[in-house]
C-alpha cells in the first residue's frame, strides 16, 4: 500500500515539473536560448500525402516569378502544391505524352487532346474542336440549305412547267431501252443510295428534326439501328457503283450534240427538245460527275471511315478530314440525284415505266432521244438487245409490232 502510493505521489510530481523543464534552458546549447521558442513554435509535419499550403502566404507570391508560365509541373509543385496547370497545358495544346503503345500502330495514344490545326472554316484550335466547328458551322446548315433550295426549285417547276410529256401519239410498237441486267444494276445501286442518304439525313439533321418529337430514347435507337444499316451498305453500295459505270460507260462518252443540248438546257423551258443519242448530255453531266466524280470520293471516304482500307492507322485527325469529305462530297451528290429522280419519275411521263419495265413506246424514243431513235430506225442498234425471259424467243417477235418507221 504504501509502495502504491509513493508511485503515484513520483507520477505527480513529474506531470507538474514538466512544463518547468520544457522552457527551462539547456546548459549544453550555451547561447541557443533564445531558438527555442522558435523551434517549439514550428508547425507540425503532415504525413504522406499532399500538404495543405496558402497560396496568399507564399512569399514571393508565385506568379510573380518571370518564368512562371514556363515551369514544369514538377516546379510548380514546390510553389503551388497540388497545382498541376502545366501538365493540362501542354495536354491542351497536344504535347505527346509517353505511351508503352508501338508508335507504327498507336501513333495518338499519348495525346489526350489533338495538336492545332486550321480547318476551312474554323478557327485555330485543337483538331477536335476545328473539325467540329466545320461540321456544325457549314457542313449542317448549308447543306440543308442546299437540299432545300434543291427541292424548293423542283417543286417550283413542277407546278409551273408540269411535267414532259409526249406530243404525238403513242404507236403501240416497243423498243426495248434497257435489259434486264442494266435495270438490275440500277436498281440495286438506287436501293443502296437511297438507303445510305436517308440514314445519313436521319444522322445529320435528325437531332434538329426528330428528337424534339419522337424523344431522346426512341431518336437514340434509331439513330444506332441506322448508322449500323449505313455501315453495312456502304460497301455494297460500292460495288453497284462500279457496276453502274462498267454497265453505262458506252452510252455516256460525250460528243458535240451534248454542247448543243447544254446550250438549250435540253429544252425544258420550252420548245422541241434538243436531239439527243440513248443518253442526252443532262444524263452523262449526272453519270460523269455525280456517279464517277463524286460517286468515288463518297465511296472512298466511306471505306475509309469503316476502317475498310489497308494500309492506314486510322487517326482521329485522318478520320476527321475523311468526314468532311464525306459530308461534302455526299450532300453534292444527293443534290444532283435529286433532279435525276424527279426526271425520272414525276418530271417526264413514261421514263419510270422505261427502268421498271425496260421498254419505250417509239414515239416517246423520237421524241425524247431522236438520234438514238434515228440509229435503231437505221438499223445500227436492234430494236431488241436481250432475249425473253423464257429464252424461247427473241422479245422482238413478242413485244415489237414492227420495226420503227
Amino acid at each position: 500500500m504504501n509502495k502504491a502510493l509513493l508511485n503515484a505521489l513520483v507520477l505527480i510530481a513529474a506531470l507538474a515539473a514538466g512544463p518547468a523543464l520544457a522552457q527551462a534552458p539547456n546548459p549544453a546549447a550555451g547561447g541557443a536560448v533564445a531558438e527555442a521558442p522558435a523551434a517549439a513554435a514550428a508547425p507540425q509535419q503532415q504525413a504522406g500525402g499532399i500538404k495543405s499550403q496558402n497560396i496568399f502566404e507564399v512569399k514571393p507570391e508565385a506568379s510573380a516569378d518571370p518564368n512562371y508560365l514556363q515551369q514544369s509541373n514538377a516546379e510548380r509543385a514546390k510553389v503551388q502544391p497540388g497545382n498541376n496547370a502545366p501538365m493540362w497545358r501542354q495536354v491542351g495544346e497536344g504535347v505527346t505524352g509517353y505511351s508503352s503503345l508501338p508508335r507504327a500502330q498507336a501513333p495518338e495514344a499519348g495525346n489526350l487532346i489533338q495538336r492545332f490545326v486550321q480547318y476551312p472554316g474554323s478557327r485555330y484550335t485543337n483538331a477536335g474542336e476545328a473539325w467540329r466547328q466545320v461540321r456544325n458551322d457549314w457542313i449542317i446548315p448549308y447543306g440543308a440549305a442546299l437540299l432545300f433550295v434543291m427541292l424548293l426549285a423542283i417543286a417550283i417547276f413542277y407546278f409551273t412547267r408540269g411535267a414532259i410529256g409526249l406530243h404525238g401519239t403513242e404507236t403501240g410498237r416497243k423498243i426495248e431501252r434497257f435489259t434486264p441486267f442494266e435495270r438490275a444494276t440500277h436498281w440495286s445501286n438506287a436501293i443502296a443510295f437511297v438507303t445510305l442518304a436517308v440514314s445519313g439525313l436521319v444522322m445529320a439533321f435528325g437531332k434538329f428534326l426528330l428528337l424534339p418529337i419522337i424523344g431522346a430514347a426512341l431518336f437514340g435507337w434509331l439513330t444506332y439501328a441506322l448508322k449500323t444499316v449505313h455501315n453495312f451498305v456502304g460497301p455494297l453500295f460500292v460495288v453497284t457503283l462500279i457496276l453502274m459505270f462498267i454497265t453505262f460507260v458506252r452510252d455516256n462518252f460525250p460528243t458535240r450534240m451534248d454542247l448543243k443540248w447544254l446550250a438549250h438546257f435540253g429544252g425544258l423551258f420550252g420548245g422541241k427538245e434538243v436531239p439527243s443519242h440513248r443518253f442526252n448530255a443532262g444524263e452523262k453531266v449526272v453519270f460523269w460527275g455525280g456517279i464517277l466524280v463524286l460517286g468515288s470520293i463518297v465511296a472512298g471516304s466511306g471505306l475509309f471511315l469503316d476502317k475498310l482500307l489497308p494500309g492506314f492507322v486510322y487517326t482521329r485527325g485522318e478520320m476527321q478530314i475523311a468526314h468532311m469529305v464525306h459530308a461534302v462530297a455526299t450532300l453534292l451528290m444527293m443534290a444532283m440525284i435529286m433532279g435525276h429522280i424527279y426526271i425520272g419519275t414525276l418530271g417526264m411521263k413514261g421514263a419510270f415505266s422505261a427502268m421498271r419495265h425496260g421498254y419505250v413506246d417509239e414515239t416517246w424514243a423520237r421524241e425524247h432521244h431522236e438520234l438514238w431513235y434515228d440509229d435503231i430506225a437505221a438499223g445500227k442498234i436492234p430494236v431488241q438487245r436481250s432475249a425473253e425471259v423464257s429464252g424461247a424467243a427473241p422479245a422482238k417477235t413478242v413485244r415489237v409490232e414492227g420495226s420503227p418507221s
